[in-house]
């Protein structure tokens, strides 16, 4: 397996939700025996954890506002997750490459999270829930997508990855009035809880 490739797409994936990240690379190695994927993530009780997580992000993803207050505390688990993840993938065992890994799936994971974030609040400012919804359904199959390919042909997906990443920060940068609209009423809302 591509450790780079591979670290690249799960290091984007946990930008969008990591604890998704975890449950399927978890659930694809534990059932699938696929060399490369870490042990740990395939133990039972870490499967239940991360599914629970999982859904309650998936859920939380679905409500306007809700979801950017759950982006606003991931942002301190999204990109050790991606460091992590792309640490273990490495095989973290004290020498350069599990570190530069770790370095790699930190810093992509911070910028697919702030790419979507971003966008999501830009995505809240508008006046009906179904694009909210959408986009997250979106969010979800990408990363779905990208982990399911990444097993495979982790090159393919590192490439899915950053096609997807780049797309979401030109669309972020295209919509920053509305960003900014969406940070003002992000906090308007948090104001009135």
């Amino acid at each position: 397996m591509d450790v780079v490739a591979l670290t690249f797409a799960s290091g984007w994936a946990s930008g969008i939700n990591a604890y998704a990240t975890v449950f399927l690379l978890g659930i694809i190695g534990r059932f699938g025996a696929i060399a490369g994927i870490p042990e740990g993530f395939g133990r039972t009780d870490v499967l239940v954890i991360m599914g629970i997580l999982a859904l309650a992000e998936f859920f939380a993803d679905k409500i306007p506002y809700l979801d950017s207050a759950w982006d606003a505390i991931s942002t301190f688990i999204r990109p050790v997750a991606g460091a992590l993840i792309g640490a273990l993938l490495a095989g973290a065992s004290g020498d350069l490459l599990p570190m530069a890994m770790g370095a790699l799936g930190g810093v992509t994971a911070l910028v697919s999270h702030a790419a979507k974030s971003g966008v999501r609040l830009a995505v809240n400012t508008s006046p009906e829930p179904l694009s909210n919804i959408g986009a997250s359904l979106a969010g979800d199959a990408a990363l779905v997508t990208v982990i399911s390919l990444a097993i495979a042909h982790p090159l393919q997906a590192a490439i899915l990855a950053g096609i997807l990443l780049v797309g979401t920060i030109a669309l972020a940068v295209v919509l920053v009035a509305r960003i900014r609209r969406g940070v003002t009423a992000f906090r308007a809302w948090l104001a009135a809880r």
